[in-house]
């Protein structure tokens, strides 16, 4: 097994052609095929299903893909290092919430005492940025919820609460009013909710179940997967919502939407920093991850 014969298969995988990756590599066809073939023999193991009109890739197959890239980034930070070639970018990706009101809170002043570091930013919801980490597409990631993979370290940095915002009529003044908040009535309302994989749509459904309301009880309206929308949708009459306070602070028109507290014991959630357990972070990929968990302590 060498470098030539990995940069073909990945060609191969990422092309879903034979003739193409051959075509990118500046290399004949009938390379591409015996490289694929080497890989095959010595592996003991089929990576393409090939028939006379395509093929498909196998699930070892797709293992062999993430291993391959993973070998040739390692030989080209390698390279890269002892080139002196080296360059400071963060690759981070970030939940909803982190990446439009946590990372702008952030990112500026940092970035004026470290000009030499430069970020590479994705966002997704909270589910799709911990499946990158773990195939390690990111440094590290910003997200909204934890699970049990245990290939991956999850750091509480920010802790936050869900709240439940309503049109500003006169309506859900009155009920802002009252002593105690009537949670059940305002909840009975339309509601619009986050999609599936976010953290905050994983707290909205985790605060509902505490309280005995099961979601498929809820009038939905929508499932938007952001934020700002659901705040102007809010606004103008499409429902109730469940959503991250720090999604509410600096709304520009607080007099078209209301805050309703939730209580404390079932609305607080946590952000975390994440990254894959047992790596060896770069020291300043490693600096700027203490300077957010020391920002918001």
């Amino acid at each position: 097994m060498d470098f030539k014969q990995l940069q073909s298969y990945i060609a191969v995988v990422k092309y879903k052609s034979f003739t193409i990756a051959a075509e990118k590599l500046g290399i004949s066809q009938p390379t591409i095929s015996t490289h694929i073939r080497i890989l095959e023999s010595e592996l003991d193991s089929q990576l393409v299903a090939r028939t006379s009109k395509n093929f498909e890739i196998t699930p070892r197959g797709w293992e062999m893909y993430e291993c391959a890239q993973s070998i040739l980034k390692l030989r080209d930070d390698m390279v890269d290092r002892w080139n002196g070639k080296e360059s400071k970018v963060i690759r981070l990706g970030a939940s909803t919430i982190p990446s439009a009101y946590i990372l702008p809170e952030i990112l500026p002043s940092y970035e004026r005492q470290h000009r030499d570091v430069c970020f590479v930013i994705d966002q997704g919801d909270s589910r799709d940025i911990i499946q990158a980490v773990h195939k390690g597409d990111f440094d590290i990631g910003l997200v909204g919820m934890q699970t049990d993979d245990g290939s991956l370290e999850f750091q509480q940095f920010y802790q936050d609460r869900m709240v439940l915002i309503t049109p500003a009529t006169e309506r859900y003044q009155f009920m802002q009013e009252q002593d105690p908040v009537p949670l059940k009535e305002l909840l009975a309302e339309p509601m619009i909710l986050r999609e599936q994989g976010s953290g905050s749509g994983k707290s909205a459904g985790q605060l509902l179940d505490k309280l005995g309301i099961p979601e498929d009880s809820l009038t939905v309206t929508a499932r938007i997967n952001d934020q700002e929308s659901i705040k102007n949708l809010v606004a103008g009459g499409l429902g109730v919502s469940i959503i991250s306070e720090k999604a509410v602070q600096g709304y520009p028109d607080p007099q078209h939407l209301l805050k309703f507290e939730l209580p404390k014991e079932l609305s607080e959630r946590q952000f975390y920093v994440i990254y894959q357990r047992g790596s060896i972070l770069k020291d300043y990929v490693e600096e700027f991850a203490d300077h957010l968990m020391k920002f918001y302590q």
